[in-house]
């Protein structure tokens, strides 16, 4: 019962929003991420060479701007996006583009958005640096304009995002992972940023501590909904039509695998967890854990468990009145646990 509820929630929706885009959901706010964009660069300008030759080339790789995009959105559906929507969203991508610097460094990554990644062009230390810089301008950006309550928001998530990086890996190394830290690891990691991003443009917009509350409720599932779409991604294929499976590769372990390793016997069990561990896997391996995983119900699992957390986001809007900035925030969702990447 509960299972065909989820289903026709989110067909129900989907059947609008079919052929959404990201740029059908960017277009209410086109004006909006032009503007921010300027007070993003004025937030990041530096007099150090270096700093700003960093600066520099990281605008260029800049990604979809997502986060900004529900910080306006949110702002919308609670009043009008005004100057302090505009410190929301900088804020937050302050903090997301230092994270993603900070995670290259961790992940010795060579790329970031198709471009090489800073750390690869500059080293760490410089990456680093960079990462603490724009985290320091973040919390400038709030001070100067004494928006304390954006302030305790964002600085929540970033806790809780440490926290989450912290947790997985020691999960990781441990090999110990189940369901219930999966969800503890992406509701801190992954959630807890996009539920920022939506609290933001609430207090932003509002003062009415219900409607920001239910926005970062919205914000948490969509953002649970957000990374279980990645983990899906590895058991895919992209354009070429090869498997994508970067985190088995990493040995990461992701919803998927856990619930087949739950549902396998032991002897099976242990076969997979040995094979999962092995650092150089070739694609014979890569492959028969796809198998496993297909085999165990893992895909389709995760895929239910997607849908219910959507439908969680969707039920989290309901406190709001029909307008077309709620209906742009549920193509956002659904953009979002439907993206080919």
């Amino acid at each position: 019962m509960m299972a065909n509820a989820i289903q026709n929630t989110i067909k129900s929706n989907q059947n609008r929003t079919q052929r959404v885009k990201l740029e059908d959901i960017q277009q209410p706010i086109a004006p909006n991420l032009s503007e921010f964009r300027s007070f993003f660069r004025k937030a990041v300008k530096s007099d150090v060479f270096l700093l700003d030759q960093l600066v520099r080339y990281l605008l260029k790789s800049k990604g979809k701007e997502l986060r900004p995009a529900l910080v306006f959105h949110t702002a919308r559906i609670c009043g009008e996006i005004n100057e302090r929507t505009y410190v929301a969203a900088t804020m937050i991508e302050l903090l997301h583009t230092a994270t993603l610097i900070h995670d290259d460094v961790v992940d010795e990554a060579d790329e970031r958005r198709g471009f090489l990644s800073i750390n690869y062009i500059w080293k760490n230390k410089a990456s680093v640096l960079l990462g603490d810089f724009l985290l320091a301008k973040g919390l400038l950006v709030a001070l100067n304009r004494d928006e304390f309550k954006l302030l305790k928001v964002v600085s929540e998530a970033v806790r809780k995002m440490s926290e989450g990086e912290l947790r997985q890996l020691k999960a990781s190394k441990l090999q110990n992972m189940t369901e219930e830290r999966y969800f503890k690891v992406i509701s801190e990691k992954t959630a807890s940023l996009i539920a920022a991003c939506c609290e933001c443009g609430a207090v932003s917009a509002t003062d009415d501590e219900e409607k920001q509350i239910a926005l970062r409720n919205f914000g948490e599932n969509m953002g649970i909904a957000f990374q279980i779409r990645d983990d899906l991604f590895d058991y895919g294929t992209d354009d070429a039509g090869k498997s994508v499976a970067n985190d088995i590769k990493e040995r990461k372990m992701t919803l998927p695998f856990i619930y087949a390793l739950s549902k396998a016997g032991y002897i099976e069990r242990r076969k997979y967890r040995k094979l999962y561990k092995k650092r150089d896997k070739s694609p014979q391996d890569i492959s028969e854990i796809i198998q496993f995983v297909i085999k165990n119900n893992g895909i389709v699992y995760a895929e239910s468990k997607m849908q219910e957390y959507t439908k969680n986001a969707y039920d989290s809007l309901q406190t709001f009145p029909e307008s077309d900035a709620k209906n742009t925030l549920k193509d956002f969702l659904n953009f979002v646990v439907t993206r080919k990447k």
